[in-house]
């Protein structure tokens, strides 16, 4: 099966491509004969079966981050999940045929790879990779890696610990949904509660939350308790602030941040995937994809308009499978 894998290898493969900033609607373009990239000697080419999309997807897309990007001409994507079809000379921890998952970019902001994860193939660096859980499909294990990643080092920079408090602000987004999780099942948290609107309040307890805010009646800010840690993924920092004990801290992924909160940026790793295996394997942690979906590849550009409408994701939207049959 190996050999066969990496005789198969094109020269050229199916890819969703951007060559320069706009709107996905405007500047997005499937290419149906992409060349397939080069592995270094520390990569490995996947054969791509999966892939999700996250919101720095179109922010990337849009320019905001120009001055540190690297230049289009870019196939967009930071989360993958595939098969092994070939390694490079300094490879040691995956071979041809093993089914791995992760972010294809170490870090998120600067200089980012050119050749992202919505594509046929695309290469990685052994060390972002993890071998996927067997209980996942690879649709489910697409969908982890930037989402989970940031849900734990976040919560690590905010030293969260067993027998702590936390408040989630955006429960029921890709990030939100992993800081619920991660936050009781991993970290041990005593209690967590979460912001969300009415539809989703029963579907947030069920993954976790002791206490599900309906933000479209409540205000958070009014709530009789502090927290020790508050994880900010929808840019609320301001009012996050009045909701942390004295010695509390706030975390946040999006702007705008108001001091003390700190700003939280992903440095990618396997290892962290190799952390958290256990806990997806056992279903302690559990996958959270947009009932939407998956998407098939086909329909990319429905899938960034519909990521795009910020509020209406739940949990992450899938693109699958790569190519569509």
């Amino acid at each position: 099966m190996a050999a066969a894998l990496s005789d198969s290898i094109p020269s050229v493969n199916k890819a969703w491509v951007y060559s320069e900033y706009g709107q996905s609607a405007d500047v997005l373009k499937f290419d149906p004969s992409v060349a397939v990239p080069e592995i270094k000697e520390d990569q490995v080419l996947i054969k791509v079966v999966a892939a999700s999309l996250n919101p720095i997807d179109f922010k990337r897309m849009l320019g905001y981050f120009k001055e540190i990007d690297s230049t289009p001409h870019t196939v967009p994507g930071y989360d993958v999940a595939g098969v092994v079809v070939k390694v490079g000379r300094q490879v040691t921890k995956f071979k041809v045929g093993d089914e791995v998952y992760g972010d294809l970019n170490e870090n998120a902001l600067v200089n980012p790879k050119k050749f992202g994860s919505l594509a046929e193939y695309t290469t990685v660096e052994e060390t972002l990779l993890a071998v996927k859980p067997e209980n996942l499909s690879f649709a489910e294990a697409a969908s982890l890696p930037v989402a989970i990643e940031t849900a734990y080092e976040g919560l690590e920079g905010a030293e969260i610990s067993a027998g702590k408090s936390i408040l989630v602000l955006g429960g029921t987004g890709g990030v939100g949904t992993h800081v619920i999780q991660v936050s009781k099942h991993v970290f041990g948290a005593s209690r967590v509660a979460a912001t969300t609107s009415t539809k989703k309040l029963d579907w947030l307890r069920s993954l976790g939350a002791d206490l599900a805010i309906d933000y479209t009646k409540d205000n958070f800010e009014d709530l009789p308790e502090n927290f020790d840690v508050v994880y900010d993924a929808v840019g609320q920092s301001d009012r996050a602030m009045k909701e942390v004990e004295e010695r509390g801290k706030v975390v946040a992924v999006v702007d705008p941040i108001t001091p003390p909160a700190f700003m939280f940026t992903l440095t990618s790793s396997g290892s962290i995937l190799e952390k958290l295996n256990p806990y997806l394997e056992s279903g302690k942690v559990k996958v959270v994809i947009d009932p939407n979906g998956p998407c098939p590849f086909s329909k990319t550009l429905e899938a960034f308009a519909y990521i795009e409408a910020s509020s209406r994701a739940i949990g992450k939207v899938v693109v699958y499978p790569i190519p569509s049959p």
